[in-house]
Parts: structure tokens; sequence; C-alpha cells
């Protein structure tokens, strides 16, 4: 009971007190206790004075709160694995494949085709005697060069044999022959590049190089 009441009735006879016991064992087990006191009434013999003060029930005898079960947890909800996704860096081996360079073949170096200033054809001898030669340097038959009467020192001319199509490039340092109808007289190496030496002179075709 939330509240507390005190209530006191007198009893003057034995059924009463009987009846007054009763209602204090029916008020323990609906429980609640009251307390019966008997008093002797001022002066007034055979009554009794039964106080109906309710008291609280003692905790042991206080029906105890039914605990509420715990509720059946719901099962765990079942997580979607997570899906398979691909970073945004792909691995190496998803990435395009690109073709190793190739090796560029390695452009040759080409001498420019000289520039023919002057050409023609004459008469060829060759001379092995060594001596200087007009330009001041030792002559050298095993060195490709020439001797021209006009053609400026350090010139280059291109000497070809026109029966067997060899040809060969001299400097001209010197200056000769002096004979007629010859105009160059070659190193005994630059004649024997085109020719046999047991030729001794022979007609050549020649372009004078710029």
């Amino acid at each position: 009971m939330a509240g507390r009441h005190s209530r006191t009735r007198i009893f003057s006879s034995p059924a009463g007190i009987a009846a007054t016991a009763a209602v204090g064992v029916a008020l323990a087990v609906g429980g609640t206790v009251g307390t019966v006191q008997l008093t002797s009434g001022s002066g007034q013999s055979g009554q009794a004075t039964l106080d109906l003060t309710p008291t609280t029930a003692p905790a042991s005898l206080a029906p105890s709160s039914p605990t509420a079960s715990p509720s059946a947890s719901a099962s765990p909800s079942v997580t979607a694995s997570p899906s398979a996704s691909r970073s945004p860096q792909a691995a190496s081996r998803a990435k395009a494949r690109t073709e190793s360079p190739k090796p560029r073949p390695t452009a040759k170096k080409t001498t420019a085709a000289a520039k023919v200033l002057e050409s023609g054809s004459c008469g060829a001898s060759f001379y092995s005697d060594g001596q200087l030669t007009a330009n001041g340097e030792s002559f050298n038959p095993n060195e490709l060069t020439a001797a021209h009467k006009t053609l400026p020192f350090n010139t280059k001319v291109r000497v070809t044999n026109p029966s067997s199509g060899k040809s060969v490039v001299v400097r001209i340092n010197d200056r000769g022959p002096f004979i007629d109808g010859r105009c160059l007289d070659l190193s005994r190496a630059a004649f024997a590049t085109i020719a046999s030496t047991d030729v001794g002179a022979l007609t050549v075709r020649y372009e004078v190089l710029g």
C-alpha cells in the first residue's frame, strides 16, 4: 500500500477480541501485517483496544517484482560481404601493355656529294722519284697526290679509268706534267689504284671537286 492508514477499534466482548484476531491474521496473509494491540480500556473491564496500524510488509515478504526476462535479442543481421571493388590504381597486370620501343636504326652519316666544278679528259702518267713538290712538301709516292699545271694546291680531283671504271681522288700538291697531251702526273700509288703501272700512261676522265 502506498499510504498508511491508522485505524483503532475497541471491542468489549470476547467475541470481538476473537474477531479482531481473525482480522489480523487475514491482513497478514493478504500482504499487510496489522499490529493487534489488546489493551484494557480505562476503567472498563473486558474491553480491548485493537490498533490496526498497517505496517509495510518486510522486504522478505514483499513479492519481488518479476524481473522482465531478457527479450530474445534479434539474431544479428547478416552483414553483406563487401563486394570486390577495384582500387583506383589497378594492378600492374591490368594496365594496358605498351610495346617496348623498337630500336631505331642509326642513321648513317652520309658525306655530301662533292660538287663538280670542272670535268674533262686527258692523258695521265705517274712518277715515283723522290723530290720536293712545288708547294714545298716532300714527295711521297705512296700518298694519293698529283701534279697539275694550273689548279690551286690542295684541290681535290677525281680521276677515273674509263676502261675499268676504277677511280681515285687525289690532292694537287705539285706542278706538271710538262708533256703535250697530258694534264695529270699521278703518284705511283694513285696510278696503281686505277691501272697497272706497267701501262705507264693512259687517257683518264677527271672531275675537279669543289
